[in-house]
């Protein structure tokens, strides 16, 4: 079980599950400008234990909605279509992309990471 929050705590998470062999960094405009580096997982391995300041942000097609804390600002996770490498999506099958960096106990800069090229994806 990993349980992540955000930096004023208003917004506490645990996944059931454990890391992925190697983080995401996408580099749609969106992700690009707020470094966050994705762990993805299965949207029933979510569980939000509090969410006292959860916002959402979407835009463009709205197909994805990033959730962030209202208070602190941090980026939390975003709940997207699970797109494949090729930008295709098979139109119901969604995932959560988890900010590794606001999980307890994990230092997301030291992981392996691999890019995805979404400023032409998506």
């Amino acid at each position: 079980m990993l349980t992540g929050r955000c930096h004023c705590g208003r917004n506490v998470f645990e996944l059931d599950g454990e890391l992925p062999s190697a983080l995401t960094r996408c580099t749609c405009s969106f992700c690009a400008s707020h470094g966050v580096l994705h762990a993805y997982f299965e949207p029933q391995q979510l569980r939000v234990v509090e969410a006292t300041s959860d916002a959402v942000y979407r835009w463009n097609k709205k197909l994805v909605a990033h959730h962030f804390c209202s208070a602190c600002g941090c980026n939390l996770y975003s709940d997207s279509p699970a797109f494949q490498r090729d930008g295709s999506w098979d139109g119901h099958t969604r995932r959560i992309g988890f900010n590794a960096r606001i999980l307890e106990g994990v230092v997301a800069a030291d992981l392996p990471v691999q890019e995805i090229d979404g400023k032409n994806l998506w």
